[in-house]
């Protein structure tokens, strides 16, 4: 018997179950298919468990180099239990939500099949567990997987993916990382906190190469007073001197071919591969709120966090730009916080600010700020008559706007 739905959504994670959530809010009907868990790849072996374990690794740094606190240990089982504690929760928690709200989830491997003709009207059809389901309108958003490297590919012991480093249940004692986006510097912020000793291979000339150059350089000196050996340029590894090996050179769509008639959302469609750009994706696609794809914050999480938006300093010609720049560390709250590495940069044109790189704690709440201005074009001018707090980090902002020269 074929059931029949006004959306049929393909993949679970961000991008599926915000698009069936806000269809659901219009009215629609709606069935979802998942063929692992409900949350995706974000949820489940991404985002959500790799800040776990970020947060206990931070944690146990920070109290172990305080002079307030000694005899700290680590127990590394107890770190990966509150991670998939974390993540059960989490899915329960969206799971309820989905059913709440009418979503019909089918948790199965489906498959997008001709389409259907029925009196006037063009449907297509979705199989899984043996059953049909007639859809006036499908979205594919299965998400990807982890991209493998020639000669070092996945044994899934030695040589580790970012999702079998999930499962590891204890530490090793070094581990080259390959790879330093955003994945290979988290992990590298994670091992080195506990202990372990940590080599990162990078091929091109500096860490985080997507971000600005001054990004890079502060992070690489972070990385080197914390004892993280950085290799780069790198074009040959020696895996055999390592515990084991982390690949993280980035991640591929799990679509293999596109379908006429089927929409393609989140890291499905093959753009921007981070889980806020998948969700404005699907609000665009479902109640039509677009959004500037110019003015996607990137957040690289840790201690400092790094983030940015817009323009880099190296891309702009020389002349074209303002640039404001204001270290960290003449915040008080820097110092309340032992966290005074780093800074936060501006770049402005005609007043208007068309670039932020921020190395600092709470760098991924700072870079909001400076977006809504950007997206809103509000210039450097009026930013200034806003009252920030103090201490906090925002007040850098405020200080840096007077800085732009």
């Amino acid at each position: 018997m074929t059931q029949r739905y006004d959306i049929g959504i393909i993949g679970g994670g961000p991008a599926g179950y915000t698009a069936a959530l806000h269809a659901r809010e219009a009215g629609l009907s709606v069935v979802m298919f998942e063929k692992n868990f409900v949350g995706g790849v974000c949820l489940n072996r991404g985002c959500i468990p790799t800040k776990t374990i970020l947060h206990s690794a931070q944690l146990y740094e920070e109290v172990k180099s305080s002079d307030e606190f000694s005899d700290v240990e680590v127990d590394f089982e107890k770190v990966i239990e509150r991670k998939d504690k974390t993540v059960e929760k989490l899915r329960k928690m969206l799971e309820l939500t989905l059913k709440n709200a009418g979503v019909v989830t089918v948790l199965a491997e489906a498959q997008v099949k001709a389409p259907l003709v029925r009196g006037d009207k063009v449907g297509i059809a979705i199989q899984a567990n043996g059953e049909t389901y007639d859809c006036g309108k499908v979205i594919v958003a299965t998400g990807s997987k982890p991209m493998e490297l020639k000669g070092l590919e996945f044994d899934h012991k030695f040589i580790l993916s970012s999702d079998d480093v999930l499962n590891l249940t204890k530490l090793p004692k070094s581990i080259l990382i390959v790879g330093s986006g955003a994945i290979g510097i988290e992990w590298a912020r994670i091992f080195a906190s506990f202990g372990v000793d940590v080599t990162i291979a990078e091929a091109a000339d500096r860490l985080l190469p997507i971000a600005d150059v001054e990004v890079s350089k502060r992070i690489e000196r972070i990385f080197k007073s914390k004892g993280i050996k950085i290799n780069l340029a790198a074009t040959e590894h020696q895996p055999t001197d390592y515990d084991c090996v982390l690949v993280a050179v980035g991640r591929k769509p799990n679509t293999a071919e596109r379908i006429d008639g089927v929409t393609y959302l989140g890291d499905a469609a093959g753009g921007i591969q981070l889980a806020h750009f998948a969700i404005k994706q699907a609000i665009n696609e479902v109640c039509g709120i677009k959004f500037d794809e110019t003015l996607v914050p990137s957040v690289v999480y840790g201690t400092p966090e790094i983030a940015w938006v817009g323009a880099r300093e190296q891309d702009l010609e020389p002349g074209t730009y303002q640039k404001a720049n204001l270290l960290v560390s003449v915040l008080g709250k820097s110092h309340c916080d032992n966290c005074s590495d780093g800074f936060i940069k501006l770049l402005s044109r005609d007043n208007k600010i068309i670039g932020a790189h921020i190395v600092s704690k709470e760098a991924s709440a700072l870079i909001h700020q400076i977006l809504i201005a950007m997206q809103n074009n509000i210039t450097a001018e009026r930013l200034k008559e806003v009252c920030f707090a103090h201490p906090t980090y925002s007040e850098g902002i405020f200080e840096c706007l007077f800085r732009l020269s």
